[in-house]
């Protein structure tokens, strides 16, 4: 029998009413944004994760498909879309548009990592873009719209951490600073952080394993080592959101685990998915596209939503959408008929009718129930001569003889 690969999965119903309401909410709270939806491929070249996201990063090193076409040209699975939407931005010259470009996704990504609660090999994301400013008040704004799409979602008491990981003139003499702090204590940390001591020592702040985290604790922090523009524009972005009435922490040891990010980063955490506790992560990415050959300085900052673990963690909050009207045809002739009406119902009222397949009417009645249908509509030779129909309450068993107009309306 062949199954899903490892690592993927089939979304079924009624979990994927779930996730078209949280997706419904996501394009909702973007469209008030004014953000627009952009659309890149699966496949992108290989050179576009390793110069945007980092050639020593988990994700290049370890996780992505890559492989090569016939061509012999080396392409990826889209391991996150940041870079994806970077790339679109400089090769449709999306900067000689009018004021900052504000993009936002929905769609699947791909990393060969261990499968955990909450974690797959395809995964989705909800993800947003707000490209052509340095301002910290659009870095404000972008969280501010996180936590209004997650409300709207349907997500409760979660928590926002915020850092800054500074710039090109303050991590290079931090990174060092790290770099020589580390060296002691190096052989006592886990293989990864051995490594990334090394290469890159910013990682291993964001190092999960619990025999570490001591350790961890007492090396120094990028906040105490920020250069005077990096700590005035973090400064601003926790004004703004204190003017917001947003709840925050801030967390020196918070950094993400792409080369990209500068300034401010931010996670959203929530205590429903256990140890590996992110919701979505973001960031500031000035300096992307010019590691990506752009001759043009696109500063942004975006957020990616893991939307299997968002999904998770609203489910139980979510009912599935009931099915509104299961017309039951009784005998030959009244198949015909209830086809037509139930296409005129879903027009006229919108709502959810279902067609039962014929049988005996009280193995349909039955079946309406199991399905949770709010009325069954009775249709048979009488009902079709005199034009009136059987509309059955499931909840309260009363049953009425009611014209198509009346049914019409008692489902609005």
């Amino acid at each position: 029998m062949i199954k899903a690969v490892k690592g993927t999965r089939d979304l079924l119903p009624p979990s994927t009413q779930t996730w078209n309401r949280v997706e419904e909410a996501a394009r909702a709270v973007f469209r008030s944004y004014h953000y627009h939806e952009i659309r890149t491929p699966i496949l992108e070249e290989t050179q576009l994760f390793a110069r945007g996201v980092g050639e020593e990063t988990d994700i290049v090193t370890k996780e992505m498909y890559t492989f090569e076409d016939r061509g012999g040209t080396s392409l990826t699975l889209r391991p996150e879309n940041t870079a994806s939407v970077i790339r679109a931005y400089i090769e449709h010259r999306l900067d000689q548009r009018p004021g900052v470009q504000k993009l936002y996704y929905i769609g699947p990504m791909f990393r060969r990592e261990r499968p955990q609660k909450g974690r797959y090999r395809q995964f989705y994301q909800i993800g947003a873009e707000a490209i052509g400013s340095e301002s910290p008040v659009v870095d404000a704004e972008v969280i501010a719209m996180v936590i209004d799409l997650l409300e709207r979602a349907g997500l409760e008491g979660f928590q926002l951490l915020i850092n800054s990981v500074g710039d090109a003139n303050c991590r290079p003499q931090y990174v060092a600073r790290l770099r020589e702090e580390l060296k002691p204590v190096a052989p006592s940390l886990c293989g990864d952080c051995q490594r990334r001591a090394d290469t890159n020592p910013l990682r291993v702040l964001d190092c999960k394993v619990e025999a570490d985290q001591a350790a961890i604790d007492r090396l120094p922090t990028i906040l105490d080592h920020l250069c005077d523009p990096c700590r005035e524009h973090f400064e601003a972005v926790k004004r703004y959101l204190c003017g917001l009435k947003i709840p925050f922490a801030v967390r020196p040891r918070l950094v993400r685990g792409l080369d990209y990010y500068m300034r401010t980063t931010f996670e959203v955490v929530h205590g429903s998915l256990g140890a590996q506790n992110s919701v979505l992560g973001g960031g500031r990415y000035d300096g992307l596209a010019e590691s990506l050959g752009s001759k043009v300085h696109a500063p942004g900052i975006g957020f990616s939503i893991g939307e299997d673990r968002l999904v998770m963690s609203v489910e139980d909050t979510h009912k599935p959408e009931p099915l509104d009207l299961l017309i039951a045809p009784v005998g030959e002739s009244a198949l015909r008929t209830s086809l037509e009406i139930a296409r005129h119902l879903r027009a006229a009222s919108a709502a959810s009718v279902e067609l039962a397949p014929q049988g005996k009417l009280k193995r349909v009645l039955e079946l309406a129930d199991k399905l949770g249908a709010r009325f069954a509509l009775i249709i048979g030779d009488d009902e079709m001569a005199n034009a009136r129909y059987g509309l059955k309450n499931m909840s309260t068993g009363e049953q009425r003889e009611l014209s198509l107009e009346e049914i019409t309306a008692a489902l609005e």
